[in-house]
């Protein structure tokens, strides 16, 4: 067998492996709580922004991501809607969220196994005992190019997103945990008195019996 056969072989098994691993992710982690840090950075490799919190997403469809520093921001997803709080501003922006989500991250990360169909696997790689898997939307007007998610031990633990920008989000996880409860009440959202609201929350349909 030649070097070329062996490369082919060993990349073959790469992708199976980090296919998997996005599909494992995607339909068995139901819940997933930690810490993050996150950086912006710009087309010519300099950092111009870095910020850290706390998620927390249940599928599917669910999820509380606050911004610690450097402001206070919450964004939750309560299954209908994205909520927006900009504590500084004392501004909440709302919007339907099957709109604001498709072909985007949020969708992978907290949707349900539909999710995957408005991604395409685009190979995986191993780098320092993190696996990572790309993924590209369906969408090419979604506003972003890729994404490539990282596995340490089989656990999501990082996430870098490529815009059409040519800017770059590095997330890092911390402290993660996968499928334990999480309080339903984490996924709703009030608007404070003190908040201006931009939007109109979008109502769910009534069934008819």
């Amino acid at each position: 067998m030649g070097l070329a056969s062996q490369s082919a072989q060993a990349q073959a098994r790469a992708d199976e492996v980090g296919e998997q691993l996005v599909n494992d992710f995607v339909n068995n982690v139901i819940t997933l709580q930690g810490r993050f840090e996150q950086s912006l950075i710009d087309a010519g490799g300099a950092v111009v922004e870095r910020s850290s919190g706390t998620l927390e997403i249940a599928r599917p469809g669910r999820f509380h991501w606050a911004y610690a520093e450097p402001y206070e921001q919450l964004l939750v997803a309560d299954g209908l809607n994205i909520w927006s709080y900009d504590v500084d501003l004392a501004q909440v922006t709302v919007k339907a969220q099957a709109q604001a989500l498709a072909n985007t991250p949020a969708l992978l990360l907290g949707g349900d196994a539909e999710a995957l169909s408005q991604f395409r696997f685009d190979g995986s790689m191993v780098e320092a005992g993190t696996t990572w898997v790309r993924m590209i939307p369906v969408d090419t007007k979604s506003g972003f190019e890729r994404m490539e998610l990282g596995f340490i031990g089989g656990e999501l633990s990082r996430m870098v997103f490529f815009d059409n920008l040519d800017q770059k989000t590095l997330v890092s996880l911390h402290d993660v945990i996968s499928n334990e409860p999480i309080a339903s009440e984490r996924f709703e959202f009030s608007v404070p008195e003190d908040a201006d609201l931009v939007g109109v929350p979008a109502v769910a349909e009534e069934t008819v019996p």
